[in-house]
């Protein structure tokens, strides 16, 4: 028997937000019934190309909207406040990354959606991507040994000059706290729990408020050292943006192919076709509708979210001491 599609809605009618419009078409999932924005006429126009209700704010969007549950697309600053008011209708949240500038209010933002019952995630595409989902079940297996080194790089061109990601009272940083949310994720899910973390902002280009390169080491738990490059004002070039590397082997997470090869092998061995976008955030959508009606767990649990933002605080605090700083210390 098939189930009508969950009616979403979504704050926010940014660029982001169209990933999600397109990740949608033809779903038989979900389907986008309203869109809110504190700019009337952007909310207008997106609800127009969906066909679907407009709002001029999120409160009569969550009183009028008959949705089921919502996407919020907003700036991190406006997480906290937006999305209890949905908590308090009991109406389930995925909230985009990072979910909140500050480990206290993203602790407080779980606590209220637990106290409601409420089904509450942060949105972090790349652990929805199939070769990131494979390349955790080569880890997973032993092919590669022990860990030893563990590299992510997120590096590319881009004018952020006016853009609401480089004003630090909005985002809360720069390309630490926004491209590194996904990468620190990342490397959670490969390796469980970060330990430490030292970072060390680069030279600004942009002339921006906030850094614009950045690179971030940590040390998980299990003793795996990380290294992670973050740019918004160069492009490596790089055909993998993972890299692992193990005491029998490597894998190479790519962007158009995914590869590994055990020492043992003079040949690397492909296992992905590479980075989907709309797929990943289709799968994404889905985990957590089926969550929301009680089908299956949560990929990212609220507190891999908490964790997300605790590790990227500690990185920020790095950048001061200049100093490893424990994450939670």
């Amino acid at each position: 028997m098939t189930r009508t599609p969950m009616p979403l809605g979504l704050v926010g009618a940014g660029a982001i937000s169209q990933s999600y419009v397109q990740a949608l078409k033809g779903s038989e999932s979900a389907c986008i019934t309203a869109v809110a924005d504190v700019r009337p006429q952007a909310a207008k126009a997106l609800a127009e190309s969906i066909g679907c209700a407009a709002y001029d704010s999120h409160q009569r969007l969550a009183a009028e909207g008959g949705v089921e549950a919502v996407i919020i697309c907003t700036p991190p600053s406006t997480h906290p406040e937006i999305c209890r008011g949905f908590f308090e209708r009991g109406i389930g949240v995925l909230c985009e990354k990072p979910l909140s500038i500050e480990s206290p209010n993203a602790a407080q933002m779980i606590e209220a959606a637990a106290a409601k019952g409420v089904v509450f995630t942060m949105a972090s595409k790349f652990r929805y991507v199939d070769d990131v989902i494979r390349a955790k079940s080569l880890v997973a297996s032993g092919v590669l040994g022990e860990i030893v080194l563990f590299e992510n790089a997120f590096t590319s061109r881009v004018d952020m000059s006016r853009r609401w990601n480089s004003d630090p009272a909005v985002a809360g940083g720069g390309v630490l706290i926004d491209n590194g949310t996904h990468s620190v994720d990342i490397v959670r899910y490969f390796l469980g729990p970060i330990e430490a973390v030292s970072a060390v902002l680069g030279k600004r280009i942009q002339g921006l408020a906030v850094e614009d390169t950045a690179r971030l080491f940590v040390r998980t738990k299990s003793g795996v050292l990380g290294s992670i490059d973050l740019s918004w004002s160069l492009n490596k070039e790089l055909e993998s943006y993972i890299d692992i590397y193990g005491s029998n082997g490597t894998i190479r997470v790519g962007w158009r192919e995914s590869k590994y090869r055990p020492i043992s092998s003079p040949d690397w061995i492909v296992f992905g076709k590479g980075y989907d976008k709309v797929e990943a955030f289709r799968r994404q959508v889905e985990n957590f509708c089926r969550a929301v009606r009680g089908e299956e767990r949560l990929l990212i649990a609220p507190e891999d979210a908490l964790a997300s933002v605790q590790v990227i605080e500690a990185a920020y605090k790095s950048t001061l001491r200049d100093a490893w700083v424990a994450v939670g210390g």
